[in-house]
């Protein structure tokens, strides 16, 4: 690895299992990120900072990059000057970097410098110059008085018979806000432009006012839909700073909870892509299956959702013998069912008319923007952490990762619908061999002072990240959460251009991202 990145041998080091860490300076960060791209085949997962002027006298830059081959993450950390609060960009080289470079922008007053396109992302037009939120010296209660000024700047149209077509912030429906404006040559789109942020929860800076022991219930309401996915990241980092390991029973547990979130979720979607084109035959036993999972998780659970169930050093809830008979019955005959579902849907000439070259998200643009997750396997980027970084059982069981390469809203379904084919085998490897140990360990009274460990977890939409730091306390001093929602929305800018409006839903939903995660 150094000879790629060229660094000295002993510049590389091991933080934790899984985890190493290279000191560099901030104008060493572009070169260090072209050589990891080119050498390692690293991928872009997080990119933030850190205000250590109190313990350090400086910020810091940390650039976490996945290293399958190697199965490892690489954190390279840079430090930030106060006097002179600028770093590097490696947005026009490297567009994945591009929101998250803004967003260290916007919360912390660290400037990119080259980067393409300074505009805010996360703050809107309404917030007060240099309040910086994620800066330490920055009050966690209290409102912020907000300015007039004028709305986002959205480019302007140009040409005859161009119109811009605004959708949103509010929707129809339960959706939470996002405001996009098309622009549109007749029914064509040629552009999509989107705001979004609407729901910024400071959710990161809320970590840093809580217990460490309480984390996980604000680690479990980042996204409604994906909470065991953000438990298990945040829980893992935990267990990571605190040297504990989980105990085998647990891991089995936690492999079966995730992958019960990604079949209920993928089920639901499916379903709601056939809505989207008014075929609500197989739309309605999409959802009869979910509401089928769901029971069962709230009989075997005590939570539809799986709420609660991810404990820091186990789980909450076991699973008896009996139960994992019911579960495994329920999931069988679940199997049959869902084949069914499918069936109907790629046999229907109406529905594969709506789906087939609808939306494509091309390989390349894929990669170059670091879209991960589903919508990064359905474009074929063949990337899955339960198989790269494994965690919790998946090193123990026997399973593929598919990968499409149509980029389009079928490529989308399929990964679903196979995903869901191969939860059911890992579901099935788990539940006949489930570990006789503790369902939990024992966590310390208080973490380790000045410390830091990256968590993940491969959830239904794509990889969870959270990153946890202490202070000299012991107490957490930031989190950083990367949901895979903030990853792929620019990969929904870049497959709607070429489409009609009226296919915008099913694309949309396709991707199916999130407000909150990606908020936060």
């Amino acid at each position: 690895m150094s000879n790629a990145l060229e660094v000295a041998a002993n510049a590389v080091r091991e933080l934790r299992p899984g985890e190493l860490v290279i000191d560099a300076s901030a104008t060493a960060l572009p070169g260090l990120a072209d050589r990891a791209i080119s050498g390692l085949d690293a991928r872009l997962m997080s990119l933030f900072a850190s205000d250590e002027r109190e313990v350090a006298g400086r910020f810091f830059l940390h650039h976490v990059w996945s290293l399958p081959q190697l199965k490892r993450f690489l954190r390279v950390i840079a430090p930030i000057d106060p006097a002179e609060p600028s770093f590097p960009s490696i947005s026009a080289k490297h567009p994945a970097a591009n929101w998250f470079e803004r967003e260290v922008m916007d919360l912390f007053g660290l400037v990119p410098t080259g980067h393409p396109n300074p505009a805010r992302v996360v703050l809107h037009d309404d917030w007060p110059e240099r309040a910086w939120a994620l800066r330490k010296d920055f009050p966690a209660q209290g409102a912020v008085a907000r300015v007039p000024g004028d709305y986002h700047p959205f480019r302007p149209v140009t040409g005859e018979g161009v119109f811009q077509v605004p959708v949103g912030p509010v929707h129809a429906g339960i959706i939470e806000p996002g405001h996009f404006r098309f622009g549109v040559a007749g029914e064509p789109v040629l552009y999509l432009q989107m705001r979004l942020f609407y729901v910024h929860k400071g959710t990161e800076k809320r970590f840093e006012h809580l217990p460490w022991r309480h984390g996980v219930f604000l680690a479990e309401s980042i996204s409604g839909d994906t909470v065991v996915g953000h438990a298990l990241a945040f829980a893992h980092a935990v267990e990571r700073l605190a040297t504990v390991t989980v105990p085998p029973r647990a891991q089995a547990l936690r492999t079966v909870l995730l992958e019960l979130e990604r079949i209920y979720n993928h089920t639901a979607d499916i379903g709601a892509v056939a809505t989207d084109v008014a075929f609500t035959v197989p739309a309605s036993r999409a959802q009869a299956l979910r509401e089928g999972l769901l029971r069962i998780q709230d009989r075997l659970f005590g939570t539809r959702l799986l709420r609660g169930t991810i404990a820091l050093g186990g789980v909450r809830h076991d699973l008896t013998s009996q139960g994992r008979q019911v579960l495994s019955a329920h999931l069988r005959v679940f199997a049959t069912e869902f084949d069914a579902l499918i069936a109907l849907l790629i046999d229907a000439g109406t529905f594969t008319d709506r789906v087939d070259g609808t939306g494509i998200l091309t390989h390349q643009a894929a990669r170059d923007l670091g879209v991960v997750g589903l919508a990064a396997r359905a474009s074929g980027v063949d990337a899955d952490l339960r198989r790269d970084h494994p965690h919790d059982g998946y090193a123990g069981v026997r399973f593929e990762v598919p990968v499409e390469d149509g980029g389009d809203v079928r490529a989308r379904l399929m990964v679903r619908a196979r995903e869901v084919e191969q939860s059911l085998l890992i579901l099935h490897q788990v539940l006949d061999a489930m570990p006789d140990s503790a369902i939990a360990a024992s966590m310390p009274e208080r973490l380790p002072a000045l410390a830091s460990a990256l968590g993940w977890a491969e959830a239904w939409r794509g990889p969870c990240t959270h990153w946890v730091a202490t202070d000299t306390r012991g107490e957490i001093a930031r989190v950083k959460v990367t949901d895979p929602s903030f990853l792929n929305w620019p990969g929904v800018i870049q497959a709607v251009p070429g489409n009609i409006i009226p296919d915008f839903p099913v694309i949309n939903k396709s991707f199916n991202l999130s407000y909150s995660g990606n908020d936060r």
